[in-house]
């Protein structure tokens, strides 16, 4: 966890000259104020800082981070049980990679499920494919992508109704749910065909937008819904529009026998390419000097359209596919972090006050488990911000 600093910028030719020499001076005393002092560069300065082959690393403490309560969190997570069942903890400031330790056997090249982490990556793909004009906009009906079944489905005033937003809120309205064996979703799930056929015949129970109600069928039509449009199936759509960008070759999705891509909770990738999409949404969708995910959509998508009660704690609101939190109880803002979380303890936790990404890995057991993460991004991550 303690990587030594980055070494000071050799700056070439005679460092006798008056010019070599002054910009020599200058890097020296850059170097030492940051190793001395413990300050970080300012968050402007670091959007050129990219990862490639490798991540540019650094340690906590040249990037403005109390090193004393990670090295506590990483400790606990290796020991004593409080934080159990966690496969990787990543935390990336102001562009470096800080912190990056593995658990329980797994190590940086091997490709972890993200559950239903996948719904977010989901969610970049239908902004994407808004800005290419392959989709009109979250205003668009549902059944107009599926002119073979329209008539039918037009037949219930309410399905006729049915927006791509009210897909993306988790308001569509069906009574699509995902508690108990025999719930739709675990239906589909055992059904080797058809998922969107499924879907679309799911009865309606109220109108759309009028309840709140966790939905991974809506989310795995968007794959057919992204084909109808593109002629590709999410996961090709991905590979050529999302991942080759930012350089993410190793790719797993759990597929039905048409093809279908499990666009709900069917993707693998390895953390660190997890942490890439994470400082994507960070810098507002851009990666280098392409503009991936549109800078709109990263703003639609990580803006409360649903509040939570406040039983949930830190856990206040429901964007496009990405959850909202709190902002940093002690932080200098009030800048929600909004976090792609899927079962069993994934999360991308993306905090734009503190320019950080923070990953986190797992199989955990139990309910109260896989929250864990949650609970010591407020208790060890984010205290550990020096100001």
């Amino acid at each position: 966890m303690n990587e030594p600093l980055p070494p000071c910028t050799r700056i070439p030719g005679n460092p006798r000259s008056p010019q070599v020499g002054a910009a020599f001076a200058a890097s020296l005393a850059v170097c030492l104020a940051v190793a001395l002092a413990g300050t970080f560069v300012s968050a402007a300065a670091t959007q050129d800082v990219w990862p490639g082959d490798d991540w540019p690393r650094s340690t906590p403490e040249a990037q403005g981070l109390d090193p004393a309560p990670l090295d506590e969190l990483v400790t606990l997570i290796r020991g004593d049980g409080r934080f159990p069942d966690l496969h990787s903890l990543l935390i990336i400031r102001n562009g470096y990679m800080v912190v990056e330790e593995y658990f329980d056997g797994w190590n940086a090249n091997r490709l972890h499920t993200l559950q239903s982490v996948t719904k977010s990556i989901t969610s970049a793909l239908i902004g994407i494919a808004i800005e290419r004009g392959e989709i009109a906009g979250v205003e668009e009906h549902v059944i107009d992508f599926f002119p073979q079944w329209r008539d039918e489905l037009a037949e219930d005033p309410r399905w006729a109704a049915q927006r791509l937003e009210h897909l993306l809120t988790m308001r569509s309205g069906t009574d699509y749910h995902e508690r108990g064996e025999n719930s739709p979703h675990f239906q589909l799930n055992r059904t080797p065909t058809g998922w969107d056929r499924f879907y679309l015949e799911r009865p309606m129970v109220t109108e759309p937008g009028e309840f709140w109600q966790y939905d991974s069928g809506g989310v795995i039509l968007m794959s057919a819904m992204l084909k109808q449009r593109s002629g590709m199936h999410a996961d090709a759509y991905a590979d050529l529009h999302l991942f080759a960008p930012l350089g993410i070759e190793r790719a797993s999705w759990s597929r039905n026998r048409d093809g279908h891509p499990h666009t709900g909770g069917g993707l693998g990738l390895i953390p660190r390419d997890m942490a890439k999409f994470g400082l994507l949404y960070l810098r507002g969708g851009r990666w280098h000097d392409q503009q991936v995910v549109p800078e709109w959509w990263i703003g639609a998508s990580t803006r409360r359209h649903f509040s939570f009660p406040r039983s949930r704690r830190k856990i206040v609101g429901y964007g496009y596919l990405w959850w909202i939190l709190a902002p940093d109880p002690d932080g200098e803002g009030e800048e929600d972090i909004y976090a792609a979380m899927g079962f069993r303890a994934q999360y991308i936790f993306v905090i734009p006050e503190h320019d950080m990404v923070v990953v986190v890995t797992g199989g955990t057991r139990s309910g109260a488990d896989q929250r864990r993460p949650i609970e010591f991004l407020y208790s060890h991550i984010l205290p550990a911000v020096r100001r």
